[in-house]
């Protein structure tokens, strides 16, 4: 009975969190109170406290919800077997899934995080650091590998590919029709092949 009672607290609170995510997505946290995310629910503001204490902690959590998940993907990609070419393209296709399945959750942690206390910002910057600390370790691969140049910054590279998929991922976000698997395919040719015509070898020989 009460493992039941968990359960269905735990859907409730993830609502909740969804609701909140929703609001502060639309009208940005200072723009957002209680009583919207209690109307998002369905609920009285008073009933909204069982789930958050505060605006500021539906915030924590609305954070800790959007990028949680994305951490532990990335942790799967960079333990795989893959070449790095799989690798990329996994991790560009985890990422800019991220926003079309849990948009507006990932987007409040990106723009709204830095409104919460200092101590509260702690495990989510961890959770980040751990994030690109992956993508690192998975561009020092492709260096051993021969897969890319040794002179390549992998920080520079992680912190690159990074800002790209979040930049996209705002696009992403903004419209719900974008073909998604067209905009990841573009993202990791760029960023494999860059700018420039790929001209064959066998070209200069004939």
């Amino acid at each position: 009975m009460s493992g039941t009672h968990t359960d269905k607290y735990q859907q409730q609170h993830h609502h909740a969190v969804c609701a909140a995510a929703s609001v502060f997505a639309e009208k940005g946290f200072h723009g957002a109170s209680t009583k919207d995310i209690a109307e998002r629910m369905g609920i009285k503001q008073g009933s909204l406290y069982y789930y958050f204490k505060s605006k500021e902690e539906a915030l924590g959590e609305v954070c800790l919800f959007g990028i949680e998940d994305y951490v532990q993907r990335m942790d799967h990609i960079a333990k795989s077997d893959q070449p790095f070419e799989a690798k990329l393209l996994a991790t560009i296709t985890s990422h800019l899934s991220s926003y079309r399945e849990k948009n507006e959750a990932l987007k409040v942690h990106n723009d709204e995080r830095l409104y919460l206390p200092k101590e509260k910002r702690t495990k989510l910057k961890q959770l980040g650091s751990r994030y690109r600390e992956s993508l690192e370790g998975i561009f020092e691969e492709g260096i051993d590998s021969g897969a890319l140049r040794n002179s390549l910054d992998c920080h520079f590279a992680a912190q690159s590919v990074i800002g790209v998929c979040n930049s996209w991922g705002d696009i992403i976000v903004r419209d719900p029709n974008l073909d998604l698997f067209d905009i990841i395919q573009k993202c990791t040719d760029l960023l494999l092949n860059g700018f420039r015509e790929r001209r064959k070898s066998a070209r200069s020989t004939t």
